[in-house]
């Protein structure tokens, strides 16, 4: 199924569930990949995350409700929320103003239409990269249970790297890297219905009691190379999943995602962007 259709697909699935449950993973079903690879792919294009576009979505037709009389406790149930204190927070981040103040005549509240996919031609920018396959490989290092709503850990996420710099838990694991992608790893463990892990690991054979394992399995590899400032990794992830993905011929695989950084300079740094893909 052409990727632009699924997506479409997921926007119908949240306009007929804004009023009871939406289920990551069946949106990642409709989309034919991962949840996690879902919501990855939605927050690039989407420029929000997952969970914000759809709280600005139920803020927007809570508001058409109320101003059609509706109260605002039976709003506030309406969609999820047990508490008026916690629609009130919501309501109020996404348009500005508590709930009660559309009963003042002229109160401004903003609409947030849902989304829509299209394919957009736009002037070719070159991107380097080549496919790889590998067969599993081991990786030692530490790691981290991250939710799998992905908004939640995107304070979590750079917090768990200071704190291996502080312990000098990466110091340590560049002393072990003895074996192919040579690099600091940032590893998405973050497939299947299993709990979700993010590593900093290395690749190696050898052994650290201190250190946990985990196996990567065998997977066909995009790597793109790329080199900035570590916050620079984050656009050529864009330009993967936004402007490559979509029209290469392939698609996501069921494997992490991995950042290999190949030098320890924040300012000039050089990494890859491995992403794991099937033909289609």
């Amino acid at each position: 199924m052409d990727w632009i259709t699924g997506l479409n697909k997921t926007m119908d699935y949240i306009e007929a569930h804004l009023s009871g449950e939406i289920d990551y993973e069946q949106l990642a079903r409709l989309a034919c990949c991962s949840s996690y690879h879902y919501q990855r792919m939605f927050a690039y294009m989407a420029g929000v995350s997952l969970g914000e576009y759809i709280r600005r979505r139920r803020m927007s037709v809570a508001a058409a409700d109320l101003q059609g009389g509706e109260k605002v406790l039976e709003v506030a149930l309406k969609y999820g929320y047990q508490s008026p204190t916690a629609f009130n927070r919501a309501f109020q981040s996404v348009h500005g103003l508590p709930p009660s103040a559309l009963r003042e005549t002229g109160a401004s509240v903003k609409a947030f239409p849902p989304l829509h996919f299209t394919i957009t031609i736009k002037g070719v920018e070159q991107m380097e990269y080549r496919i790889e396959k590998r067969g599993p490989f081991r990786v030692v290092g530490v790691s981290t249970a991250i939710d799998k709503d992905m908004e939640k850990n995107f304070d979590k996420i750079p917090l768990f790297w200071g704190q291996a710099a502080a312990d000098g838990v990466i110091e340590k694991l560049a002393g072990m890297m003895d074996a192919q992608p040579m690099g600091i790893l940032g590893v998405c463990a973050c497939t299947g219905e299993e709990e979700w892990r993010y590593w900093i690991a290395a690749a190696s054979t050898r052994q650290d009691a201190a250190l946990e394992e985990f196996t990567v399995p065998a997977a066909v590899w995009a790597v793109f190379p790329g080199s900035g400032t570590n916050q620079s990794i984050q656009e050529l992830e864009r330009r993967v999943l936004t402007e490559w993905l979509p029209s290469s011929g392939y698609e996501y695989g069921n494997a992490p995602d991995i950042e290999v950084y190949l030098n320890a300079d924040p300012q000039d740094s050089k990494y890859e962007v491995w992403i794991p893909v099937v033909k289609k």
